[in-house]
Protein backbone atom coordinates (compact mmCIF):
# COMPACT_ATOMS: atom_id res chain seq x y z
CA UNK A 1 0.00 0.00 0.00
CA UNK A 2 0.88 3.33 -0.87
CA UNK A 3 0.92 6.67 0.98
CA UNK A 4 0.96 10.36 0.71
CA UNK A 5 0.60 13.23 3.50
CA UNK A 6 0.89 17.10 1.92
CA UNK A 7 0.02 20.18 4.41
CA UNK A 8 -1.46 22.58 2.31
CA UNK A 9 -1.30 26.34 3.59
CA UNK A 10 -3.90 29.13 3.37
CA UNK A 11 -4.18 32.38 3.65
CA UNK A 12 -7.51 33.36 5.26
CA UNK A 13 -7.63 37.31 5.21
CA UNK A 14 -11.17 37.23 7.02
CA UNK A 15 -12.18 36.09 10.36
CA UNK A 16 -14.90 33.61 8.67
CA UNK A 17 -14.40 32.60 5.38
CA UNK A 18 -15.36 29.54 3.72
CA UNK A 19 -13.00 28.63 1.03
CA UNK A 20 -13.32 25.64 -1.54
CA UNK A 21 -10.14 23.38 -1.52
CA UNK A 22 -10.99 20.77 -3.74
CA UNK A 23 -8.57 21.76 -6.88
CA UNK A 24 -5.76 22.28 -4.10
CA UNK A 25 -6.73 18.34 -3.20
CA UNK A 26 -7.54 17.21 -6.48
CA UNK A 27 -3.86 18.13 -7.19
CA UNK A 28 -2.70 16.40 -4.27
CA UNK A 29 -4.55 13.04 -5.59
CA UNK A 30 -2.84 13.49 -8.86
CA UNK A 31 0.79 13.82 -7.69
CA UNK A 32 -0.08 10.69 -4.97
CA UNK A 33 -0.34 8.37 -7.88
CA UNK A 34 -3.13 6.65 -5.90
CA UNK A 35 -5.49 5.18 -8.09
CA UNK A 36 -8.08 3.39 -5.28
CA UNK A 37 -8.23 4.05 -1.82
CA UNK A 38 -9.32 6.75 0.79
CA UNK A 39 -8.13 10.23 0.97
CA UNK A 40 -8.55 11.80 4.28
CA UNK A 41 -8.61 16.16 4.72
CA UNK A 42 -8.55 17.74 8.09
CA UNK A 43 -8.21 21.26 9.65
CA UNK A 44 -4.66 21.47 11.49
CA UNK A 45 -6.28 24.10 13.81
CA UNK A 46 -8.86 23.68 16.65
CA UNK A 47 -11.03 26.97 15.01
CA UNK A 48 -11.31 26.02 11.45
CA UNK A 49 -13.57 23.24 9.42
CA UNK A 50 -13.14 20.93 6.33
CA UNK A 51 -16.49 19.31 5.56
CA UNK A 52 -18.25 18.49 1.97
CA UNK A 53 -21.09 20.51 0.31
CA UNK A 54 -22.26 22.42 -2.70
CA UNK A 55 -20.66 25.78 -4.19
CA UNK A 56 -23.24 27.64 -4.06
CA UNK A 57 -22.69 31.53 -2.67
CA UNK A 58 -26.39 31.77 -1.03
CA UNK A 59 -25.76 28.37 0.63
CA UNK A 60 -22.04 29.62 1.83
CA UNK A 61 -24.31 32.75 3.27
CA UNK A 62 -27.18 30.56 4.75
CA UNK A 63 -24.38 28.96 7.02
CA UNK A 64 -23.00 32.14 8.06
CA UNK A 65 -26.20 33.06 9.40
CA UNK A 66 -27.08 29.71 10.92
CA UNK A 67 -23.73 29.75 12.40
CA UNK A 68 -23.92 33.04 13.99
CA UNK A 69 -27.18 32.08 15.60
CA UNK A 70 -25.82 29.23 17.08
CA UNK A 71 -22.17 30.72 18.29
CA UNK A 72 -22.86 34.11 17.87
CA UNK A 73 -19.04 36.01 18.26
CA UNK A 74 -20.56 38.90 20.12
CA UNK A 75 -20.12 40.22 22.58
CA UNK A 76 -17.55 38.62 23.92
CA UNK A 77 -18.13 38.53 27.48
CA UNK A 78 -20.39 35.48 27.26
CA UNK A 79 -17.77 33.37 27.00
CA UNK A 80 -15.89 32.00 29.66
CA UNK A 81 -12.93 30.97 27.18
CA UNK A 82 -12.51 34.65 26.14
CA UNK A 83 -10.48 35.57 29.35
CA UNK A 84 -7.62 35.38 27.08
CA UNK A 85 -8.77 35.16 23.64
CA UNK A 86 -11.57 36.53 22.02
CA UNK A 87 -12.45 33.53 20.24
CA UNK A 88 -14.57 30.72 21.85
CA UNK A 89 -17.43 31.24 18.97
CA UNK A 90 -14.74 29.73 16.72
CA UNK A 91 -14.34 26.52 18.75
CA UNK A 92 -18.20 25.91 19.11
CA UNK A 93 -18.43 26.77 15.27
CA UNK A 94 -16.16 24.26 14.31
CA UNK A 95 -17.20 21.55 16.30
CA UNK A 96 -20.35 21.94 14.64
CA UNK A 97 -19.05 21.83 10.98
CA UNK A 98 -16.48 19.13 11.80
CA UNK A 99 -13.19 18.10 11.75
CA UNK A 100 -12.54 16.40 8.40
CA UNK A 101 -13.62 14.45 5.30
CA UNK A 102 -13.16 10.70 4.18
CA UNK A 103 -13.28 10.86 0.46
CA UNK A 104 -13.41 7.06 -1.56
CA UNK A 105 -10.38 7.41 -4.26
CA UNK A 106 -11.47 5.37 -7.24
CA UNK A 107 -10.09 5.34 -10.97
CA UNK A 108 -7.25 8.12 -9.33
CA UNK A 109 -10.90 10.43 -8.91
CA UNK A 110 -12.28 12.02 -5.92
CA UNK A 111 -15.55 9.75 -5.39
CA UNK A 112 -18.09 12.36 -4.98
CA UNK A 113 -21.87 12.55 -5.28
CA UNK A 114 -23.50 15.46 -7.66
CA UNK A 115 -22.49 18.81 -7.04
CA UNK A 116 -20.33 17.83 -3.27
CA UNK A 117 -16.72 19.84 -2.77
CA UNK A 118 -14.35 19.84 -0.13
CA UNK A 119 -14.51 23.18 1.72
CA UNK A 120 -12.61 24.48 4.42
CA UNK A 121 -14.41 26.44 7.29
CA UNK A 122 -12.32 29.52 8.90
CA UNK A 123 -14.04 31.00 11.83
CA UNK A 124 -11.05 32.56 13.24
CA UNK A 125 -8.98 33.52 11.19
CA UNK A 126 -6.28 36.86 9.55
CA UNK A 127 -3.68 34.82 9.49
CA UNK A 128 -2.11 31.57 7.39
CA UNK A 129 -3.94 28.07 8.48
CA UNK A 130 -2.84 24.72 7.47
CA UNK A 131 -4.68 21.89 6.47
CA UNK A 132 -3.58 18.08 6.20
CA UNK A 133 -4.44 15.60 3.26
CA UNK A 134 -3.38 12.06 3.46
CA UNK A 135 -3.80 9.58 0.83
CA UNK A 136 -3.88 5.45 1.43
CA UNK A 137 -4.25 2.96 -1.38
CA UNK A 138 -2.97 1.25 -4.54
Amino acid sequence: MKTYRKTLTLEVPQRRQLINITPQVEACLRESGIKEGLLLCNAMHITSSVFINDDESGLHHDYEVWLEKLAPEKPHSQYWHNGYEDNADAHLKRTIMGREVVVAVTGGKLDFGTWEQIFYGEFDGLRPKRVLVKIIGE
